[in-house]
């Protein structure tokens, strides 16, 4: 059997530093092929065409054009997927602005290698030519320039300016999803995994929901070290939810999302409240979706709502199982809509989803079921 050809990856970088860094890196490869190079976006825009990458490598700052305006003009006339790669930022500013690269198109962010990262080369090296080995696989679509076409076609795209209405018990019914777990089960908390695409899929669930959403959320989300806290301010900043990173001993408070920190697990402990621990990686993992969803099915028996998104891998697929035996409901994103159609179809294989949904119809099912399920129980 012939081996495939290598992917071919075009680089945008304006520090010659880094940009023989990355090349160096790669050319380690044989499963990568570096086609082209740009200092900035608009000489990038000039050599693509002739290059034709399978995946486009980009900094944020450039001069001339920096990587928010060339991810724009990538997805409207020559759509690639593309991996921003960018040193972790410590403004608030930048830390948005490395995630609005997400909102317009690209598909994942990597901490920019630097000399000091070269210590631990074969990590690194593993997990860049990993990322854009994953990120070959993806198909993506032209974005237009009004921006309401995403990555995944049957997205329901969400008006940056619009605002969701207040929950109100009385408006809401439970015709459109219909409860398959006991009927007297009241939904109490939401639990959220993600990897590859996973930013994405928070923006447009979270973009959905009312600042008074009944219950807490938890989430885990895989991102490389240094990001997080990017990832919290640009979901606060777009979402009316509070979002936040968890802190051990809070008890989970309604209205309020709380995210896994880099390096830790996050657990509830016996009276309920958050817990964060460094134990072992599950599932190749720390945080892991699978140790969140069992403790939350252990805290929580017949009244979690587990919902694993797009991902690599089958982190959250035995987690989602533990929910839906514990007797909660189970939601797993469709192949359609998912970057990375992996940890899903993971978790659809065990029979672990009572719910397969596009992106855009899980925020909508969340508030039939558990607006829903609280307006029977107040009123």
């Amino acid at each position: 059997m012939k081996n495939s050809a290598p992917i071919r990856v075009f680089l945008v970088e304006d520090s010659l530093v880094a940009l023989t860094i990355l090349k160096r890196i790669l050319a380690s490869s044989l499963e990568v092929d570096v086609v082209g190079t740009a200092p900035n976006g608009v000489e990038a825009l000039e050599r693509i065409p002739a290059a034709q990458p399978q995946v486009i490598c980009t900094d944020l700052h450039m001069p001339k054009m920096d990587g928010l305006e060339l991810t724009r003009r990538i997805m409207a006339d020559y759509p690639r997927p593309i991996l921003v790669i960018s040193t972790s930022v410590n403004t608030q500013e930048d830390s948005r602005n490395v995630f609005k690269l997400l909102q317009a198109g690209a598909l994942d962010v990597f901490p920019k290698p630097s000399i000091d990262s070269l210590s631990d080369y074969e990590h690194v090296k593993h997990e860049l030519i990993n990322r854009i080995k994953v990120l070959a696989g993806v198909t993506v679509f032209t974005r237009h320039t009004s921006r309401t076409a995403t990555v995944e076609p049957r997205t329901h795209p969400v008006s940056p300016k619009s605002k969701p209405e207040p929950f109100n018990p009385k408006s809401v019914s439970n015709s459109q999803f219909p409860i398959r777990n006991s009927p007297f089960s009241l939904p109490k908390i939401v639990a959220i995994g993600a990897s590859t695409g996973g930013p994405q899929a928070f923006y447009t669930i979270l973009k959905q929901l009312p600042a008074n959403f009944p219950v807490p959320i938890l989430c885990v989300q895989h991102i490389s070290e240094g990001f997080l806290q990017g990832l919290v301010d640009w979901l606060a900043a777009e979402c009316f939810l509070r979002v936040t990173i968890a802190q051990p001993g809070e008890f989970p408070k309604p209205g309020t999302v709380y995210f896994a920190p880099e390096r830790k697990h996050l657990q509830l402990d016996t009276q309920g409240r958050l817990t964060t621990v460094s134990t072992p990686a599950v599932s190749g993992h720390r945080p892991s979706v699978t140790a969140l969803f069992q403790a939350v099915a252990t805290c929580y028996p017949r009244s979690a709502v587990g919902i694993l998104l797009t991902g690599m891998g089958r982190d959250g697929a035995d987690g989602l199982q533990a929910i839906a035996q514990a007797g909660g409901t189970t939601i797993a994103q469709d192949e359609q809509t998912c970057v990375v159609f992996g940890m899903p179809k993971e978790a659809i294989a065990l029979g672990a989803a009572q719910h397969i949904l596009a992106i855009g119809e899980i925020a909508p099912m969340l508030l039939n079921r558990i607006c829903y399920m609280n307006s029977k129980h107040l009123f």
